[in-house]
């Protein structure tokens, strides 16, 4: 489109009574960015962030961004990035101290003779093309945040001055009565690696109040994150863990006294125990509860099973809880048993968990299967793998596997080893032993299903996965050549070794085999060798099963070329092999993207496994698909 406006953050006061919207306005490629404040009568107060040229695009992400009300009304906090400019631009002048690249400062602008010839000069000769460093994945374009208030009264906006050079702040809260900030810092020296999807990142708690006075609050030795503070701003709560090693790992829960500042550590049980017993009596019902939001003591969450989609639900304070969208289930008190709730709605898929124990450490797997009254028909099954590796298959609704489900498919979701959520011991199991653990969980809990469920058929098991999940769905495929009868992977890690100069995450590299990682760590021999034997390419050669590979042409966590690499090894080998490249997509897709691929995935196992011969029409419909 040539002309195009979306919202890119809003937040309402903590009066309720008005709302503030930052949004963009995209004019044939030029954006223009605005934040406007609402009240009850409409429109009260309008700033053109572009115009007022105080910073750059403002963040909109899950890593740095914020839109926070100062607790008087009358000033809001947001991230942004880092003005830069161009050649001949506004009045300048070259910083060279964050980023490594040529970021441009209006304020160190001196209006001496020497200044001005060296700005001339730069803006006659600086190269565009010099290398700026970003955050990564997700995070393209993004390299130097400001943290900038914006005071209502006086239509203007302000870039907080003393944040540490060696950090990048976001996450940003006002503390106490409005007078100062809390934030999160990240160090991006001696370089960035890739933020999104990754606790694991050097990073402190700061304070810092408008006059620019900052102080550190937490450890700066590990790795901080979701800063959050208590309804009635007495206490600031986070999360700590440690720097490298798995992208994500169990945390410690902390505590601050915001009026203080003084530095305490809690367990957390008592934080969190009004939550944990609210929601017992929907983990009952349900697999899965999402709190959304809290509100006094008004508590919505959105809860689901992988055979039942989401419905909301409320609990007030910690005495009922009720059902917002399909009636209303019994009231409980938690000092009592609950009465014996209505039968829950009737389950689309029929449904299976299960655990398995290898070595002292359980992995679990869900099942769903379609409903069948004939003890004749055998269903096919798909066998769907998580990325990551350090994250999960929840126990709720997933619209892939329930698609695939409708189709004819059962589904098998396999959180082998390493998965979050079954304690920091089997997370570091898989440390040193990807490639092997891994492929093995997940060859087992096939099994196991196959054995124990006649409906299942053993002859048309196909496999699917992202990242990592590609990268295993690629080695059972190789390993277990005479299994599985179709694949499919999105950007899968296929070559280790060659994966090392090209990820944003480079660290993984290295733990991923059981090394430890520095910043000034350069490959070895032993090390390529050692990534190089742990990937699916080795096992390239055995691979029989045809192979629908999905890669995203701007993924920088796992570049396109890794896909090309088997592709261009199976097609060698006269290996049925198809290779769909979308120059816009990256590594972590928006949900339609990822909806469109997933049909690509569903009619490519329907056309290897429902299907028998090519003159059946899902065939014909593959073709044309994809």
């Amino acid at each position: 489109l040539s002309f195009s406006v979306f919202r890119l953050l809003s937040s309402h006061s903590p009066s309720g009574a008005r709302r503030v919207v930052i949004w963009e306005a995209n004019n044939h490629g030029v954006g223009h960015q605005y934040l406007e404040v609402w009240g009850c009568n409409g429109l009260e107060k309008s700033l053109d962030l572009t115009a007022l040229n105080k910073h750059g695009k403002v963040y909109d992400d899950a890593q740095f961004a914020c839109l926070a009300w100062s607790p008087c009304e009358d000033k809001l906090l947001y991230v942004a990035e880092k003005k830069r400019v161009g050649p001949l631009a506004q009045a300048s002048f070259l910083s060279a101290n964050e980023s490594r690249g040529l970021v441009v400062l209006e304020e160190e602008v001196k209006h001496t003779f020497y200044f001005s010839i060296i700005f001339l000069y730069l803006c006659l000769f600086q190269d565009k093309n010099v290398y700026v460093e970003d955050w990564g994945e997700g995070l393209t374009g993004k390299s130097a945040p400001v943290l900038c208030v914006a005071d209502l009264s006086k239509g203007e906006v302000t870039i907080c001055t003393g944040v540490p050079p060696h950090i990048s702040p976001g996450q940003a809260l006002w503390a106490g009565d409005g007078n100062g900030l809390i934030f999160l810092g990240w160090w991006h020296e001696p370089f960035r690696l890739g933020l999104k999807f990754c606790s694991n990142r050097r990073s402190a708690l700061f304070y810092i109040d408008l006059k620019g006075n900052c102080e550190l609050l937490s450890s700066d030795s590990g790795s901080v994150l979701s800063p959050r503070l208590s309804p009635d701003r007495l206490w600031l709560v986070y999360l700590q863990g440690q720097v490298f090693g798995p992208h994500h790992q169990c945390l410690s829960m902390m505590l601050v006294n915001a009026l203080s500042l003084s530095h305490l550590h809690t367990q957390g049980q008592n934080y969190s125990e009004l939550i944990v017993s609210s929601l017992l009596l929907l983990f009952m019902l349900f697999g899965s509860a999402k709190l959304l939001t809290v509100m006094k003591d008004l508590m919505v969450m959105s809860c689901s099973s992988p055979n039942r989609p989401p419905s909301l639900k409320k609990t007030i304070s910690s005495v009922s809880t009720i059902d917002m969208c399909n009636g209303v289930l019994p009231n409980m008190k938690h000092s009592v048993q609950p009465p014996i709730p209505p039968p829950p709605p009737q389950p689309l898929f029929l449904l299976i968990s299960f655990s398995l124990f290898i070595a002292g450490l359980n992995f679990g797997a869900v099942l769903l299967k379609p409903e069948s009254t004939s003890k004749r028909v055998k269903f096919p099954l798909v066998v769907f793998i998580h990325g990551g590796p350090h994250s999960h298959f929840a126990a709720e609704w997933n619209v892939n596997a329930a698609a695939l489900t409708k189709l004819g498919f059962a589904v098998l979701m396999v959180n082998y080893r390493g998965s979050t959520g079954f304690g920091q011991d089997s997370i570091d199991s898989l440390l040193g032993n990807i490639g092997s653990q891994d492929v093995r969980d997940v060859q087992r809990a096939v099994l196991h299903v196959l054995q124990s469920n006649a409906i299942l058929d053993a002859d048309r098991v196909a496999v699917m996965g992202g990242s990592h999940g590609g990268f295993l769905a690629c080695h059972l495929i190789g390993q277990y050549p005479e299994f599985y009868r179709a694949c499919a992977a999105r950007n899968p890690v296929i070559n280790a070794a060659t994966l090392l100069g090209t990820s944003d995450i480079i660290d993984w590299r290295y733990s991923s085999i059981g090394l430890q990682y520095s910043f000034d760590q350069l490959p070895t021999p032993q090390a390529l060798t050692t990534m190089l034997e742990k990937s699916p390419i080795t096992h390239a050669a055995q691979i029989r099963t045809p192979v629908l590979l999905m890669l995203g042409g701007k993924d920088k966590r796992v570049s396109p070329y890794q896909g090309l690499e088997l592709y261009k090894a199976l097609k060698s080998r006269n290996s049925p092999v198809r290779y769909t490249h979308t120059h816009t997509h990256t590594h972590t897709l928006l949900l339609r993207q990822i909806h469109i691929l997933s049909l690509k995935a569903c009619y490519w196992f329907i056309n290897f496994t429902l299907c028998k011969g090519s003159s059946c029409t899902h065939t014909i419909f593959v073709k044309v698909f994809l």
